[in-house]
């Protein structure tokens, strides 16, 4: 096993989740429009669409994608940078995750996250 998914003592949960992040922005080349289905394995719930017209389907869309992308490949087929952008105040992520993107992206770190959750 490799040592640095082992746990170790006093680590929490959240830091062990493996949040997937893109090398740029750029790669987010994604829908800006239309509506988005997501495959299971990223939302199993029973309503998998998504209208980019609806802003609460987008904020949804965006959540989920990002909380929930196992690579990187998912991120670039679902999220649009320009629309992550615009977005990422309002998205509601856990801590962990935002702490990513910011680290990532300090771009987004300037416009802040919108109401992080642990």
């Amino acid at each position: 096993m490799n040592d640095q998914r082992r746990t170790q003592p006093g680590d929490l949960h959240a830091t062990r989740i493996p949040y997937v992040v893109p090398d740029s922005l750029d790669q987010l080349t994604g829908p800006g429009t239309g509506v988005v289905e997501l495959p299971i394995p990223i939302d199993w719930s029973p309503r998998r669409s998504y209208d980019l017209g609806d802003p609460d389907d987008r904020i949804s869309l965006y959540t989920t994608v990002i909380s929930e992308a196992s690579t990187v490949d998912d991120l670039v087929r679902f999220l649009n940078k320009d629309l992550l952008i615009a977005l990422w105040p309002q998205l509601r992520l856990p801590r962990y995750c935002v702490r990513r993107w910011h680290t990532a992206f300090p771009q987004l770190a300037a416009i802040g996250a919108g109401g992080v959750w642990q």
